[in-house]
């Protein structure tokens, strides 16, 4: 099982592409045989919330917090880290405040 904020590598489908690809994501939460995540991308130039090497991670990198999609749990060869209490946090704060919206 895979717990929320858990760091792991899965096959991603490609919004633009019908292509499939092994990338990084961090877990948000699971349901059923389903994870929802969020996606990881090594280039920094984009929004989101910063993934450094101290957190975990291979590369600086960069957490996507407008890329969320659900894969089955099938999707996931590993696990590579958990983050941190303070950056789950900053990972929560973001996504609340992109949610808010919602509320008007």
């Amino acid at each position: 099982m895979y717990d929320a904020g858990d760091v792991v590598l899965a096959k991603v489908q490609f919004t633009d592409t019908f292509e499939v690809k092994i990338r990084p994501a961090v877990v948000l939460f699971t349901t059923h045989d389903n994870v929802v995540v969020a996606g990881i991308t090594s280039n920094t130039e984009m929004k989101g919330i910063p993934l450094t090497k101290k957190d975990g991670a291979i590369k600086e990198s960069i957490i996507k917090t407008n890329y969320i999609f659900t894969i089955a749990t099938g999707m996931i060869s590993k696990t590579l880290f958990s983050l941190n209490k303070e950056k789950r946090k900053q990972l929560h704060a973001t996504l609340v405040q992109q949610l808010s919206s919602l509320q008007r």
